[in-house]
């Protein structure tokens, strides 16, 4: 049997820096793509390992450039949320814990 392998660091594929948070172990980003028939980069696939810093700043620019795209569009652009996913998700499950925490009050009906 082979020993199990672990990961005990990821370095960041921009700085080069440690992602590890003493105390809260590895935190970092992943931008992937993986391009498929029709792409001009059909094949390739690509696995980007950041840290919170280079993380977010890469994540500005984009929200930058999306910024400059629709700069004359109608529709209002909330560039806050841009990507932003599990923040969300992990919201609505604390409002959902908060609510299923809550004492249940029993009605009868026609009462």
């Amino acid at each position: 049997m082979e020993p199990i392998k672990s990961v005990s660091d990821v370095q960041c594929d921009v700085c080069g820096n440690s992602t590890h948070v003493k105390e809260y172990g590895l935190q970092f980003g992943t931008l992937r793509a993986n391009w498929c028939y029709g792409s001009a980069h059909d094949g390739e696939r690509y696995e980007i390992g950041l840290c919170e810093p280079c993380f977010f700043r890469t994540l500005l620019g984009l929200r930058r450039d999306r910024m400059v795209n629709f700069m004359f569009s109608d529709e209002g652009q909330d560039l806050s949320v841009l990507g932003m996913l599990l923040a969300m998700i992990f919201s609505m499950t604390v409002a959902l814990d908060l609510l299923t925490s809550l004492p249940r009050q029993h009605y009868q009906r026609g009462a």
